[in-house]
């Protein structure tokens, strides 16, 4: 969408702690669901404006409100991924090392692993003795150690 036209009505300002019930449904790929300041539409069609805290990553049944009080939840749209899985926990945690050696993204599951589609991480992970497709799912990788989603740690100094 053309950030230049004219300002949107609905502007969400808020992510919620808490899951109050959603008047409105906002279908994002983990590309957009990472990105503070955002021009998009809701899936009624009614276009939104996101306007919330730099560093902000949206996930998977988070509720955000509007200026003017509307709640939405916050839906993880299917997009291209690989899934890896085997049986065997050292195999699982070793390609999840490698993976994360190279900074994929990845979403984790007893038993699989889950990136964003690439045919080169697909041929790694099958060297590692992984079975991997590529389907349409939700993906919703870790947030990281330090930040990011929902978990924060306080460190004191």
């Amino acid at each position: 969408m053309d950030s230049e036209a004219e300002p949107v009505e609905l502007q969400i300002v808020e992510r919620l702690a808490e899951p109050l019930p959603a008047q409105a449904t906002l279908t994002l790929p983990f590309e957009l669901r990472q990105k503070s300041r955002l021009r998009t539409r809701l899936d009624s069609g009614e276009d939104v404006g996101v306007f919330l805290a730099r560093g902000t990553v949206l996930r998977d049944g988070d509720r955000l409100r509007t200026v003017n009080g509307l709640i939405i939840e916050v839906r993880a749209a299917p997009e291209t991924v690989s899934t890896a899985r085997t049986d065997d926990p050292l195999r699982l945690a070793r390609a999840a090392y490698h993976l994360g050696n190279r900074h994929v993204a990845l979403q984790l599951g007893p038993g699989w692993l889950r990136y964003l589609h690439d045919h080169v991480l697909d041929g790694l992970a099958q060297a590692l003795g992984l079975s991997v497709v590529s389907e349409q799912a939700p993906f919703e990788p870790e947030a990281g150690a330090y930040g990011g989603g929902h978990r924060s740690f306080d460190h004191e100094h």
